[in-house]
């Protein structure tokens, strides 16, 4: 019932038939306390399910406003009560106690002192949430870890994207879209998408934008760029504008820190906080509140999108200040920027250049002029809690990755210093496979340059099946067709337990996985070279095939086959079989009930199917898909254009191959449910 009100409310707040849309998605309702952002987005789903496109659109945005709501309450209550005479943890310290006081006294006056402060703190943000978010406050509102990745993968717009295209409203749609596609730029559906909308004439140019842009990187991309053309002092008011938007950033990420869904989402991680006595419980959750404060940095630094934070990005800002106030006459600015940048890298030899040079055109020695407050109140409060979390890596056995290279080796004990070293000089791929060198960024389907969709699952007539362009250059496909060569040259056959021709007599059967490349290798009987290529690209269709058809899970290999098939001359005459039987991979097919069983011998276990063609120069050998009757042809590859580095995709499909002379790699993945 409780829902149906609500749904109801918000169909009310929506504007009528024909009013223009206001710009962007803006708030609805702004006065009235958000309702739990949970519930929000699950209704918004049904009704989306449903296709109810316009109570979607209001639950959806609804949703979208109250987790903001609830970010925003949290940091300004975290501020204000911060600040609550009273509400200060105790600044004595534990190994300090009073000249005439014993310890046992010392102790107990701290824990009185610690009490004191905490009991004050939960009382002044209980009721800053009560105020702001209505009764209940923050508790009522609480955001499960599912909910929180799904929002950080701004999923929401997804479906916003499709529900604003159902009911015309193409501008809204566009932008939509381009919020959902900037932090996902692997999801080839989105592109698709995404260019359809730019195809159409009702959509304006103006209409993909980034409704979640942060304003910090919005303000420093400005900056940079106005630096790129000699405009230092209008780029000025922009960095400093990032600067600001950065620390205040980092000050909503830590607030976060403080409540219960960081608590919710490491005890389901870890299964922490469920041993050991008072003390064990209040270290293990400060520990992950610390941990969590750290990780702020790199999550700010890292763009929506992408994997990987900028490195040193406070540090790299300050150098970009200092020398855009040195362009403008502004020296004592440059001077504050430049001696900040010192507090992260005393012995950084350029900035102690630049300070020099600053120091000599002001000419007379300025006592008051130092560091940033703000920088130097960042730099103290960070040092003070990886003290911390090094102190309980090295009693506690607890972890930490410390995410700043300018940390003083003083901070880290003595006896964690050697085996940080060691860590920081072991090769990557001891942790994680070795990325291809030519493709540094491939997992980037925006920086693969070349790969192109050619046909999608419409065009092919079917769902799940797509042909992309451009996976391989030719000088790749000529690697892989020589170590193909060589693997038979040397006798190699893996795959269909080493059989010659184990579909039909009138065909042999060359095939090579990646473990057979790799031994074949180290021996020295083919090139190490094509065996590595082999494995990288067998990751690279891996990565496409999951950003295309499954962005939300991950998908892996369960076997990959350089495949060569070729006709046994003389036993070609009157042939009228097939390479092998229509069938599909995941599932046995029953041509007579169209039905196809998820079940043994079939590959249960594997979601998609794809080829990687190498060459044309063959002859037949046409792959083509039919209807579950195993009769009925619904496309055929002889109306693509099967050449190097074209790869046709599939899920469950009854597919088939003719009579062939080719080369092909034949990769496929599997999902593992639940991950």
């Amino acid at each position: 019932m409780l829902r149906l009100l609500r749904l109801l409310l918000l169909l009310l707040l929506l504007p009528p038939p024909g009013s223009p849309e206001p710009p962007g998605l803006a708030p609805l309702s702004p006065a009235a306390p958000p309702q739990a952002p949970d519930l929000l987005y699950a209704d918004g789903l049904r009704a989306y399910a449903a296709g109810a496109w316009a109570p979607a659109v209001a639950l959806l945005r609804e949703a979208l406003r109250s987790r903001a709501a609830l970010g925003r309450a949290r940091r300004d209550c975290g501020a204000l009560c911060a600040a609550e005479p009273g509400a200060a943890l105790p600044a004595v310290p534990l190994d300090a106690p009073g000249r005439d006081s014993g310890p046992g006294r010392a102790q107990g006056a701290w824990e009185r002192l610690l009490l004191r402060a905490a009991l004050r703190r939960a009382e002044c943000l209980t009721q800053c949430g009560a105020r702001r978010l209505g009764p209940g406050g923050a508790a009522r509102l609480r955001v499960g870890s599912a909910l929180r990745d799904a929002f950080r993968r701004r999923e929401p717009y997804n479906y916003l994207q499709r529900a604003y295209y159902q009911l015309k409203k193409l501008d809204l749609a566009a932008a939509a879209a381009h919020t959902f596609f900037v932090a996902n730029p692997t999801h080839l559906q989105m592109r698709e998408d995404m260019a359809k909308y730019r195809r159409m004439s009702r959509v304006r140019p103006q209409s993909f934008r980034d409704l979640e842009t942060p304003p910090h990187w919005a303000a420093y991309d400005e900056g940079l760029e106005l630096l790129g053309h000699q405009e230092a002092g209008l780029a000025l008011p922009r960095l400093e504008e990032a600067l600001q938007e950065i620390l205040a950033q980092m000050e909503s990420c830590r607030a976060g820190c403080e409540g219960p869904e960081e608590q919710q989402s490491e005890e389901e991680e870890e299964g922490a906080g469920s041993q050991g006595g008072l003390y064990e419980i209040i270290a293990g959750h400060w520990i992950r509140v610390l941990q969590c404060r750290q990780r702020c940095v790199g999550d700010t630094a890292t763009r929506p999108g992408r994997s990987f934070p900028v490195p040193d990005f406070l540090p790299s800002l300050l150098r970009q200040l200092h020398k855009a106030h040195a362009q403008v006459g502004n020296l004592s600015q440059a001077m504050e920027n430049v001696l900040s940048v010192l507090l992260f890298y005393p012995e950084d030899e350029t900035a102690k250049k630049a300070l020099n040079e600053y120091q000599t055109q002001l000419g007379e020695p300025r006592p008051g002029l130092g560091p940033r407050e703000d920088i130097q109140r960042f730099i103290l409060r960070s040092l003070g809690e990886k003290r911390h979390l090094y102190y309980a890596m090295e009693h506690l056995g607890a972890s930490f990755k410390d995410p700043d290279p300018w940390t003083p080796a003083a901070v880290i004990p003595e006896a964690l210093r050697e085996k940080l070293r060691e860590d920081q000089e072991k090769r990557p791929w001891d942790h994680e496979p070795p990325q291809p060198k030519p493709l540094t960024h491939w997992k980037d389907v925006l920086l693969l340059e070349g790969v192109t969709l050619t046909h999608d699952a419409r065009q092919l007539n079917g769902s799940e099946r797509v042909v992309l362009d451009g996976l391989l250059t030719p000088a790749e496909c000529g690697v892989l067709l020589q170590l193909a060569k060589d693997a038979t040259e040397a006798g190699a056959r893996s795959g269909y337990r080493g059989r010659r021709s184990p579909h039909s007599p009138h065909e042999r059967f060359e095939g090579l996985t990646v473990l057979k490349a790799a031994q074949l290798a180290n021996a020295g009987a083919v090139g190490s070279q094509g065996a590595k290529l082999l494995l990288e690209v067998s990751e690279r269709v891996r990565t496409l095939t999951q950003a295309y058809f499954s962005p939300e899970r991950p998908l892996h290999l369960s076997f990959t086959q350089l495949v060569c098939r070729s006709a046994i001359e003389g036993e070609q005459d009157q042939r009228m079989d097939l390479s092998h039987p229509v069938h599909a991979d995941n599932c046995v097919l029953d041509p007579d009930t169209g039905e196809c069983w998820r079940e043994p011998p079939a590959y249960t276990y594997r979601d998609y199917s794809g080829l990687l063609y190498l060459n044309d120069d063959f002859h037949g050998g046409d792959l083509f898909f039919t209807e579950p009757n195993a009769l009925t042809v619904t496309v055929s590859s002889a109306s693509l254009w099967t050449a190097c580095g074209l790869q046709l995709r599939w899920g469950e499909s009854p597919w088939c191959v003719g009579c062939d002379t080719r080369a092909a790699l034949r990769p496929g993945t599997v999902a593992h449910l639940g991950a």
